[in-house]
């Protein structure tokens, strides 16, 4: 079985996060392990409190996965502080990761801050440069570009500014509404359309982490990049399609729509 590790922020209500994350890869057929950034108190409403750990003990916990079970690719997500940062691409380079999906999380579904003001040139100095693919969505790629994004032609222009400083894929995710739900993949100076029908379900809870920890699932498995964004994509698709209502916000998405079996009935 092919491994991946997720680096992240956990959160309480099961639908970001290390727990989105875990879930994801799951159904995408790989082993998930991880190493956690941070605790959150949060709900579908939104984010109540934050509590770091160590760069030191994030580093050890980095240390026994990738000396145990070496993960075929890696996610980021959540890391909100400096020294955190320049930790995980610090422990990344060490180890030689390969494979490595950088979701640049900023703010939250809810609108809470996950990132300090420090933490965004960390980011860019530390981790983007050595990450494979970038996955921001429109007011991320906004903040990495350093330019207005309103159309599709924008989007196209900020992800070859982030691809060509950073020397790495970007898939820059629409909506926002920039489009219906059409994602741009920009690598070796191309790009490509990722096409998708916006689904009507508000509960779009970790949308983000679901879909980063899916590409890093299928580059696990050896697929090429292009592959591992369109099957990913597809199932986010099918995770919003399947309508799960829970909670008085924006709630979590059903990343088991489709687990079969008899544990599951």
């Amino acid at each position: 079985m092919k491994t991946a590790l997720t680096i992240a922020g956990s959160d309480s209500s099961g639908g970001a996060g290390i727990q989105a994350d875990i879930k994801t890869m799951i159904a995408n057929g790989v082993y998930a392990m991880s190493a956690v950034t941070a605790l959150t108190a949060q709900n579908t409403i939104g984010v109540t409190g934050i509590m770091e750990v160590t760069p030191e003990f994030l580093g050890e916990q980095m240390d026994n996965i990738f000396t145990d079970i070496f993960p075929d690719a890696v996610k980021a997500g959540m890391i909100s502080s400096a020294p955190l940062l320049r930790k995980t691409a610090e422990k990344l380079k060490e180890y030689k990761a390969r494979n490595i999906v950088a979701d640049p999380v900023m703010v939250s579904t809810s609108g809470a801050r996950l990132m300090k003001e420090d933490a965004i040139e960390a980011l860019k100095e530390a981790l983007l440069p050595i990450a494979d693919i970038l996955t921001p969505n429109i007011p991320e790629a906004e903040v990495l570009a350093g330019i207005s994004i309103k159309t599709g032609d924008d989007m196209i222009r900020a992800a070859q500014r982030i691809s060509e400083k950073y020397c790495c894929a970007v898939l820059c995710k629409g909506g926002h509404q920039i489009n219906e739900a059409n994602d741009l993949l920009f690598r070796d100076g191309k790009y490509r359309w990722f096409f998708g029908k916006r689904i009507p379900n508000p509960n779009t809870h970790g949308t983000g982490c679901t879909l980063s920890s899916a590409i890093a699932s299928n580059l696990a498995k050896g697929c090429d990049m292009d592959t591992a964004v369109e099957r990913a994509k597809a199932y986010v698709s099918g995770a919003l399609g399947a309508m799960l209502d829970l909670g008085r916000g924006r709630g979590p998405m059903d990343h088991g729509f489709e687990l079969s079996g008899k544990f599951i009935r």
